[in-house]
């Protein structure tokens, strides 16, 4: 499994073990949503010549670290004025843990507040 693959499904599982999260492929992509939001970009499965490896995350309060790495930038379609960033999967990466937390404040900017109470108290 390339490592792009590796890192891109450990994000995933990691997702989909957040309170009430699923999958959902709206457009082709693959997203994880909470109450009916998305709050993890996964994009398509296989790299095509228009989409290459990444992953879009919406971080209210580590935006600034993100888009301070190498290759990171504002998701396009004006959500990087919402604070979403676009991380590819290729090129250097911070520590598994670093995304992983990423993926978790994305999460709490979008689920429910009770959802949020409910991973607080796991």
């Amino acid at each position: 499994m390339d490592g792009w693959r590796e890192v891109r499904e450990t994000l995933r599982e990691f997702a989909l073990r957040l309170p009430e999260s699923y999958e959902d492929h709206p457009w082709g992509d693959t997203v994880v949503k909470v109450n009916k939001k998305i709050f993890l970009f996964l994009g398509v499965e296989e790299p095509t010549e228009k989409w290459r490896p990444g992953v879009g995350v919406k971080l209210p309060e580590s935006n600034g670290h993100a888009l301070a790495l190498p290759g990171v930038e504002p998701s396009r379609y004006g959500l990087g004025r919402s604070g979403w960033v676009t991380i590819p999967l290729t090129g250097p990466l911070p520590e598994t843990e670093v995304l992983l937390d990423w993926v978790e404040e994305s999460y709490r900017a979008v689920a429910p507040k009770r959802l949020v109470a409910r991973l607080d108290a796991s």
